[in-house]
């Protein structure tokens, strides 16, 4: 991905963002001369992975495969001492027909909610030992109430929405075409995108960056 792209999402996530009235950290706003002077200070940020991630999933094409997120706290899995959070949360942004790939989680529980914006589209598949997709039925619960689904369904969370995300269980999502794009919140056990995510195809969880012009801001991966 272009660096220049990169600031542009960021900039209009920010305002997009604002435009909901949900508040972020101050760290959100921060360009890298900030980070470079609040270094000492901001060990937990820079550990734990807080802040901006930009990715398109290797697909060179962010519009149809990619996902703008703010970590806003999180944990860590390798140094429970210094950091014994035992949660996460994200902001994410999905655009109309933008998918987040097929993927799960090996050991994360997550509740994915609308919070604003478009309806969300959201398709889950139960997995086997082999951790291939199976064409069985899913059990869910949405805000609290069971549901079964037949592998790959649509669901459509309107804003407000939210669906609890199992550890095993594959799931893809993307913004509902004609809709806008959508505001999504995250709530978690720990987040570990290095070591946590299966994605049923063979895809960088990171983009390559390609430096045409200088950033303002930095990603959760250049600290």
């Amino acid at each position: 991905m272009k660096r220049s792209k990169i600031n542009s999402l960021i900039d209009e996530a920010i305002s997009f963002i604002e435009s909901l009235g949900f508040k972020m950290p101050p760290f959100a706003y921060w360009n890298p001369q900030q980070w470079q002077t609040k270094k000492a200070t901001s060990q937990e940020i820079a550990h734990n992975m807080l802040g901006w991630d930009v990715t398109d999933f290797g697909s060179g094409d962010f519009d149809r495969r990619g996902l703008v997120v703010l970590t806003i706290r999180n944990g860590n899995p390798h140094d429970k001492e210094r950091y014994p959070k035992p949660y996460a949360e994200k902001l994410l942004i999905a655009q109309e027909e933008q998918e987040t790939p097929i993927h799960f989680h090996w050991s994360k529980m997550e509740d994915i909610i609308n919070r604003g914006g478009g309806d969300l589209v959201v398709e889950l598949w139960n997995s086997d030992e082999r951790e291939e997709r199976l064409d069985t039925p899913v059990h869910v619960s949405i805000d609290g109430t069971r549901h079964t689904v037949e592998a790959g369904e649509p669901i459509v969370l309107v804003p407000g929405q939210s669906i609890t995300l199992l550890p095993l269980m594959y799931h893809r999502f993307y913004g509902k075409k004609g809709t806008g794009r959508v505001l999504l919140g995250e709530v978690s056990a720990v987040n570990d995108d290095n070591n946590d995510n299966r994605f049923y195809e063979d895809l960088p969880r990171f983009p390559l960056i390609e430096e045409d012009e200088e950033a303002r801001y930095l990603l959760i991966t250049e600290y």
